[in-house]
Order: structure tokens, then C-alpha cells, then sequence
């Protein structure tokens, strides 16, 4: 790992990390490095647009214009690869080895750089070449088709799942093992991240379900898919939503006498033939009121209660504030560092870039 000064705080601090530009996971994992501390150099193309100050996960970087076919471009990106600990990119397999920055070439210059590959399907295997985004990834896992209302189309949760779960964060996890490894070896390595194979990981708690039997491979059926009465989400008065998650039986009873949930109901909270007229008796409870008065009743208590808000309204939350959730920066609203840490605590390095800087200007810092 790279000593030199740096001005960053986190426990990354002085790791330096080259990405190529990309989309997706991968640009998102390297706002997570640079939150913790680490510096990252963006290498992206001539012209490309900067300045987006709305770019949130831009945000922490430097950036540096190069052409990736043009001689005097590929050596100094070289030069930064000679000097840096850790390389990301997200092309499909093979181009960085066509651009003369693959694996092995890149060791040759820097046997302690960790080579961090995101890609949706892998580095090799049948769809290795072929095209595809965070939907088709879960869908291949079997996220996908565990995800949605019974008796209905699976409904694609965001790109959380894919890109970001079984993605960016496989592929930091990745990382930093494979920086302390160096630290110990002296010798980098290559961390193929595949989505696929990350939410195939996500999916294990489900998979040890389905081996034991008490796992149905139907949507809409199980604890955690909104199958269960006691942990989904209800309409309130209002045309909002609330959410419960009483799953453990104290948490339960409490939920069911705030509710005035029928006694013989509350002794069936496991007994699957009677979900059905659960669900209906606390749908119609939970359209009595709206959804400011449910949280007057439940917010705070442990009937596992919290409202549904939408991502205007989370900024507003007092748990939010109160935790820092989201900071302000140059009249932006981000997102905050996560995790937390004692002695080295990570902040937000800066906005997304304004203009570019040389790689001059990078190594100056780097002596």
C-alpha cells in the first residue's frame, strides 16, 4: 500500500486507486473506496462531460482526459499504474487486454497492483461475451424469480440487488482483501467480480431454506416475500404505506395488541392456512388511520413499525437527521459515508469533478 501524504481521512487513506470510466457498479464501488479514503483517478475520455455537481456517485474523485488508443495516452496511463495500488474497470472480458492494459501486462509495472474486474456475467463461461444489465443477472442467480407478488410478473427491485448488491460490494469486499493480502505477499492479484456470482452469494440464506423444505419456490409465499401477514407492507388512510416486521412472536403479540388484533389470531401467527385472513384483518386495520397517526401509535416500539417514505421523505426523517444520513455539500444533498468508524472516520471527498487535471498533476502529488 502506498505511505505518501495524503489529505484524505478514512481508514483508506493513502491507497490509490485508478478506475476506468464505466457505468454501474463499477463507478459506484470506487465512490464507496473514496469515501473511505482512498484517492480515486477516474481515466476517462477525451471530451467526456464534466461539472455534473448532481452526480452523487461521481463525487470524490479526480479525473483525467486520455485517449486509451493513442501511444503517448496509454503510456501515462501506465505511469499511473506503475505507482497505484489498486485498478477497477467494467469492460466486457478481453478489452483491456486488447487496450494493452490487461493483467499481466499491467504486472509487469506493478506486481503489487490489485486488478479489480466488475463484469455482469464473469470473466469466462458461456454468456462471458454477451450483453446484459442488473435484471438479467438476478434473473440467472434466482433473485429474480423469488421477488414479487404471488401470481404475478417478478418485479425487478431497483438495480439494489444486482449491480450494487451482488456487484459494487462484492467487488469492494474483493478488493480489500486482496490489498491486505498484498501488503503481506507483495504481489497483487485479479478480483473477477461477477454480479452474477455475488447474488447467487446474496441468495444463500434462501438457498439453505430451500434445501431444508420450508422454502416455497413461489413468489409471495414465504416470511420475507410478503407472504407472511406480519412482515409486509399495508395502505393507511391516507393513501400511503406503513411496514411491519414482527416476525419474532414477543414482537408479534405487541404488534397485534396495539392493533387490536382478534385473540384468536394472534395464536396463529405461523399457521400458514390462515395468513390469508390475517393479511385481510390487519389490511383493514391499518386503513383506519393515516399513516402520521400509525406512527404516533408504533414508531419507536418494538412492534418492528416504520412508515414507507419515499426518497424526498427519508432526508426528513428524524432518524435520518439525527443519524446524518444525508449531508449537504455545495447545496447538494448526498448520501453519507457508510459505514461508520471510530478513529479514522470516512467523509465525502468532494463533489464530483468540475474539470479535469493532468496526470502530471497526479504523480506531483503521489512524490
Amino acid at each position: 500500500m502506498s505511505t505518501s501524504p495524503s489529505s484524505a481521512a478514512g481508514p483508506l487513506a493513502g491507497v490509490r486507486v485508478i478506475e476506468f470510466a464505466g457505468i454501474g457498479p463499477g463507478p459506484f464501488a470506487c465512490m464507496l473506496l473514496s469515501d473511505l479514503g482512498a484517492e480515486v483517478i477516474r481515466v476517462d475520455r477525451p471530451g467526456a462531460n464534466l461539472g455534473d455537481q448532481l452526480d452523487i456517485v461521481g463525487r470524490g474523485r479526480k479525473t483525467v482526459l486520455l485517449d486509451l488508443k493513442n501511444p503517448e495516452d496509454k503510456a501515462q496511463v501506465m505511469e499511473l499504474l506503475a505507482q497505484a495500488d489498486v485498478l477497477v474497470e467494467g469492460f466486457r472480458p478481453g478489452v483491456m487486454e486488447r487496450l494493452g492494459f490487461g493483467p499481466d501486462a499491467v504486472a509487469e509495472r506493478n506486481p503489487k497492483l490489485v486488478y479489480g474486474r466488475m463484469t455482469g456475467w464473469g470473466q469466462e463461461g458461456p454468456l462471458a461475451q454477451a450483453a446484459g444489465h442488473d435484471i438479467n443477472y438476478i434473473s440467472i442467480s434466482g433473485a429474480l424469480a423469488a421477488i414479487g407478488e404471488k401470481d404475478r410478473t417478478a418485479v425487478p427491485p431497483l438495480n439494489l440487488v444486482g449491480d450494487y448488491g451482488g456487484g459494487s460490494l462484492y467487488l469492494v469486499v474483493g478488493i480489500l482483501a486482496a490489498v491486505l493480502e498484498a501488503r503481506r505477499s507483495g504481489q497483487g492479484q485479479v478480483v473477477d467480480a461477477a454480479i452474477c456470482d455475488g447474488v447467487v452469494s446474496l441468495m444463500t440464506l434462501f438457498q439453505t431454506q430451500r434445501l431444508r423444505g420450508t422454502y416455497e419456490e413461489t413468489r409471495g409465499a414465504n416470511m420475507l416475500d410478503g407472504g407472511a401477514p406480519y412482515y409486509r407492507a399495508y395502505d393507511t388512510a391516507d393513501g400511503s404505506q406503513v411496514s411491519v416486521g414482527a416476525i419474532e412472536p414477543k414482537f408479534f403479540e405487541l404488534l397485534c395488541e396495539k392493533l387490536g388484533v382478534p385473540e384468536e389470531l394472534r395464536q396463529a401467527q405461523n399457521d400458514r392456512a390462515r395468513w390469508p385472513e390475517m393479511e385481510e384483518t390487519l389490511a383493514r386495520i391499518f386503513r383506519t388511520r393515516t399513516r402520521a397517526e400509525w406512527c404516533e401509535l408504533l414508531e419507536g416500539s418494538d412492534a418492528c413499525f416504520a412508515p414507507v417514505l419515499t426518497l424526498s421523505e427519508a432526508a426528513r426523517h428524524p432518524h435520518m437527521q439525527a443519524r446524518a444520513a444525508f449531508q449537504e455539500l455545495d447545496g447538494v444533498m448526498h448520501t453519507a459515508p457508510a459505514p461508520r468508524f471510530s478513529r479514522t472516520p470516512a467523509r465525502i471527498q468532494g463533489t464530483a469533478p468540475k474539470q479535469a487535471v493532468t496526470v502530471g498533476d497526479v504523480l506531483s502529488g503521489w512524490r
